[in-house]
């Protein structure tokens, strides 16, 4: 028997959960530890294969330091409700938040806000881009 896809909206709000434990530096034991749950609760959470309770999502909501809606930005729109005009990310903009979710997009980021010297970052992102162009 197949599994049932996980819905998009858990999915995300998952990877939310996920985003924030990690710009926190926290394990998934630890989070689980504060909230009663093993890692694989966390790890299903993350994944979205099991759906946050408001109760939960409130819990850790207080837990990770943000608040509720942090979870639900730049969720994506399900079935017949559609997001206002304008409000909607741009599709062509969807990777960086892949990506920022991913463990080397995080350290990437962390190491790239530490860099003073607006001239080294441009730097930087110069070589980024010639070693991307490298690849085409």
């Amino acid at each position: 028997m197949a599994g049932k896809k996980p819905n998009p909206v858990d999915t995300h709000v998952g990877s939310r959960v996920r985003l924030r434990r990690m710009l926190l530096g926290m394990s998934q034991e630890r989070l689980g530890d504060s909230m009663g749950l093993t890692f694989q609760q966390v790890q299903k959470y993350e994944k979205g294969v099991n759906r946050i309770g408001a109760s939960r999502l409130f819990q850790i909501s207080k837990i990770l330091d943000v608040p509720v809606q942090f979870f639900f930005e730049e969720a994506p729109h399900v079935g017949n409700v559609r997001p206002a005009r304008g409000m909607a990310e741009a599709d062509s903009e969807s990777f960086i938040l892949e990506f920022l979710n991913t463990r080397e997009g995080l350290e990437l980021n962390r190491a790239f806000v530490k860099i003073r010297d607006s001239k080294v970052r441009k730097s930087v992102v110069d070589l980024t881009r010639a070693l991307s162009a490298n690849d085409d």
